[in-house]
């Protein structure tokens, strides 16, 4: 009797520790939806922030390419809405304050031209956002990428 209580413990003890297992997977797996989740709102709210804008290719880069560093991407990944964030101390509601270890690899934007289909049809502009994090005691660093094209 005492042998199959001891195997009985053994067995209920696998099972709680196969449960623990599965607990920090689905707790890894909902920061990893909750950081994509964030990083595809903030894509889509500088996609709506072009939008808004003038869209022509030269006002599009001067103001939101990244490697120009326009005031428009540094407002949307330092400064936020009321410019209080800086190249050290990002804004709240920024890319760099909202995902982690985004500082060490700001978000790239890439506006480029896209050639016209036709004689009547308006210039565009095909928008590409990337946007980096690295998750607390993660190796890896994840990537979320949108494109729009954007123009006429």
């Amino acid at each position: 009797m005492l042998i199959e209580v001891l195997v009985a413990v053994l067995i209920f003890s696998v099972g709680i520790l196969g449960i623990v297992g599965l607990q920090a997977s689905a707790v890894n797996a909902s920061s990893d939806a909750k950081y994509r989740s964030e990083a595809g709102l903030l894509a889509n709210e500088l996609i709506g922030q072009m939008w808004a804008s003038d869209r022509t290719q030269a006002t599009l880069q001067a103001a939101f390419h990244s490697p120009t560093s326009g005031a428009s991407y540094q407002a949307w990944a330092w400064g936020g809405a009321g410019g209080g964030g800086n190249q050290t101390a990002p804004a709240t509601g920024t890319v760099l304050q909202i995902l982690p270890g985004a500082q060490s690899n700001p978000p790239l934007v890439v506006v480029a031209p896209v050639a016209a289909v036709s004689a009547l049809s308006l210039p565009s502009s095909l928008v590409t956002i990337t946007i980096f994090w690295q998750a607390p005691n993660e190796a890896v660093q994840h990537s979320y990428v949108a494109t729009a094209q954007i123009g006429g």
